[in-house]
């Protein structure tokens, strides 16, 4: 089984539309879950799920419940079926006390890794959308994962976030690698234009990938379902195809 956590330390960089979309371009060849672990709830909602965990989050971290009493199968608002199975592990209001949950459990850095063994041998890959920021939920799925993908818009601060990533990766007891690609790539703007051209040759985790920034992925939230289900032929779509068969490399 692969985990792959998609992880910025910076809110707003593309993260989730990468999660959800990697989680359906894996969904093409095995059975995936897409855990959903940002309060917020962006990717429950993309994927047609209700927004309600079975006993809440405290009672899955600290092995009351399992991760197959609470999985939902992801129903897509413009009626797209994966090709395998796609469940999600939805996020709800209790996730707001998540962090509270994970310090006062046993083992409480590795609370992901242990509840994601319920997973192991019912699905080929696991896709965790962390929520933004250093925290300990983000802590405890780049300690779980076999890869971290990490999006960044093409700005300043975005080396920084890169670099906060590597260090809360560099923390854990057996690092996964860590790869980052542009996203919400604007090829009109001089300065994008400059950061595509610079920086993957600037930083050697930074693949050659260009998610645009396009209204096609904006759309996502009116479909509630990834962008190849209903752009299929679009620039969008290929590169989250492409990103997938990078990610499924490294792990």
């Amino acid at each position: 089984m692969k985990i792959v956590a998609v992880y910025s330390t910076k809110g707003g960089a593309g993260k989730t539309s990468a999660a959800v979309n990697l989680a359906w371009e894996a969904a093409r060849s095995g059975d995936v879950l897409l855990w959903d672990l940002d309060a917020q709830g962006a990717a429950t909602y993309l994927t047609g799920v209700k927004p309600k965990l079975k006993g809440g989050v405290a009672k899955l971290v600290r092995g009351r419940t399992t991760i197959s009493d609470v999985v939902r199968r992801a129903s897509f608002g413009n009626g797209a079926v994966a090709a395998h199975r796609f469940d999600v592990l939805p996020a709800d209001d209790s996730y707001r006390e998540l962090e509270l949950s994970l310090d006062a459990a046993k083992g409480s850095r590795r609370r992901v890794e242990k509840v994601l063994k319920d997973a192991a041998g019912t699905y080929d890959t696991v896709i965790l959308d962390c929520p933004p920021g250093a925290s300990l939920v983000a802590e405890n799925a780049v300690r779980a994962a076999d890869v971290v993908v990490t999006p960044l818009p093409p700005a300043a601060l975005s080396l920084r976030s890169l670099d906060q990533v590597r260090e809360l990766v560099a923390d854990s007891a057996k690092p996964a690698p860590v790869f980052a690609f542009l996203s919400m790539v604007d090829r009109r703007k001089a300065t994008h234009r400059r950061a595509v051209e610079e920086l993957p040759a600037q930083e050697a985790e930074i693949v050659e990938v260009i998610v645009p920034a396009t209204v096609v992925v904006e759309r996502m939230g009116d479909e509630r379902a990834p962008v190849a289900t209903f752009a299929p032929r679009h620039e969008a779509a290929q590169v989250y195809t492409h990103l997938w068969q990078l990610a499924s490399r490294r792990t």
